[in-house]
């Protein structure tokens, strides 16, 4: 199995727990050294040891890159074996590894999406090091610290998005999902165990995957349609399209299978709000229980 966080980091983690206690737990995320200076269009500047680090684009910058369709690409056995000369210039929204895919087999892609910083730690040389510094990336908190970490340059032209999580935000204390409830921008599930924001600039709902923050982003660009391939959920113990058994990482998707349908079934409602067509391009995607049948648009001849 291939090495998580750091020992340091895991020890950081910990003390941080200990001291702030679990309404503010999620400063792990900045410490030590990331200060974001955010305006309130969600642009700003990354600050790191008190330099200089980046910048912030405004929230919905998304839309300028977003076209009609935008399909979401996860790093699932299936999205290995897709055909993605078949979608349009800027229409794939690369999650995690599945960069791993650009420009070979996606010559243009829409943005990248991470939100883990274990992903930076195990892959930064592999896959993040000479990623290409015009594609839009759109990072959380830590995966942003995570990545100076390894290069305080990184980040410095590149176009970057915050992916801030509305239950645990930046620089405020953690909130309960009911306190949310009844917010225009935000969309609760009649248990009220799962939720969704129409404004990802005031953050997103994270649910075990960084699939479900990627839609939230993907639905806010209000295209005509959005796909999901190697969104698989149900084979998240094998390994990722990228990798062999002997390297693969722990992945706690499987285990989240119940709380990230919840939150793609209301995905599936704020869609239909707004005319969008939802398709599934997985034979075996989990994602098949919310009423999502496979489309086989992008499986090879």
């Amino acid at each position: 199995m291939a090495s998580d966080r750091p020992l340091n980091r895991k020890v950081v983690k910990l003390a941080v727990q200990l001291l702030r206690g679990r309404s503010s737990a999620h400063y792990y995320d900045r410490f030590p050294g990331l200060m974001l200076r955010r305006e309130a269009d969600g642009s700003g500047a990354i600050l790191y040891r008190g330099l200089n680090a980046g910048r912030l684009l405004p929230s919905d910058a998304l839309n300028r890159f977003a076209g009609e369709e935008i399909t979401i690409v996860g790093s699932g056995p299936s999205a290995g074996q897709a055909a993605y000369s078949r979608l349009p210039p800027r229409s794939a929204l690369l999650l995690n590894g599945a960069l791993v895919l650009a420009p070979a087999r996606i010559r243009a892609p829409l943005a990248v999406a991470i939100e883990d910083d274990r992903f930076v730690y195990r892959h930064f040389d592999r896959f993040l090091k000479d990623l290409d510094a015009t594609l839009p990336c759109l990072l959380s908190v830590s995966a942003i610290r995570a990545l100076l970490e390894q290069d305080r340059h990184w980040l410095s032209e590149r176009p970057v998005i915050l992916i801030d999580n509305i239950l645990k935000p930046y620089g405020a204390r953690r909130r309960r999902l009911a306190d949310l409830a009844g917010a225009p921008d935000i969309l609760v599930n009649p248990a009220g165990t799962a939720g969704l924001s129409r404004n990802p600039g005031r953050g997103v709902f994270q649910a075990g995957s960084v699939a479900v923050s990627a839609l939230q982003f993907a639905l806010a660009c209000r295209p005509r349609q959005i796909g999901f391939i190697g969104v698989d959920i149900t084979n998240a113990s094998q390994p990722r399209f990228y990798e062999s058994n002997g390297e693969s990482a722990f992945s706690g998707i499987a285990d989240a299978e119940a709380r990230i349908l919840e939150h793609m079934l209301l995905g599936m409602q704020l869609a239909e709000e707004s005319d969008i067509v939802l398709v599934n391009y997985s034979p075996v995607s989990a994602l098949a229980k919310c009423g999502l049948p496979f489309n086989d648009r992008l499986m090879s001849a």
